[in-house]
């Protein structure tokens, strides 16, 4: 038998609060290692530093690194490695800029 639409409505409506909640743990999560990292001292454009969190999980994910053709994809590889350590060196050196 066929679920009333009512029913599939509050199904959706949990599984939208689920999602939340979950996306909600990853952000907390990810910005408290990125606060560690020291990302919260440096000024960043929002778009690069997205394009960087990109490269980023290209290379945890095994895919090709980078637009910029540098980059392999390999963990612990060079490519997009390149960027987190521009945005770690970034964050080094603007402690006196401040």
């Amino acid at each position: 038998m066929k679920k009333p639409s009512s029913k599939i409505r509050e199904e959706i409506a949990k599984l939208q609060d689920q999602l939340r909640q979950a996306e909600t743990r990853e952000a907390e999560r990810i910005g408290r290692i990125a606060l560690k990292a020291g990302l919260g001292e440096i000024e960043i454009d929002e778009a690069e530093l997205q394009a960087a969190f990109e490269d980023l999980t290209k290379r945890f994910r095994g895919g090709k690194a980078g637009s910029n053709g540098k980059g392999k994809g390999i963990p612990g590889g060079s490519g997009s490695g390149e960027a987190a350590s521009d945005a770690s060196g970034a964050a080094q050196g603007s402690g006196g800029e401040a």
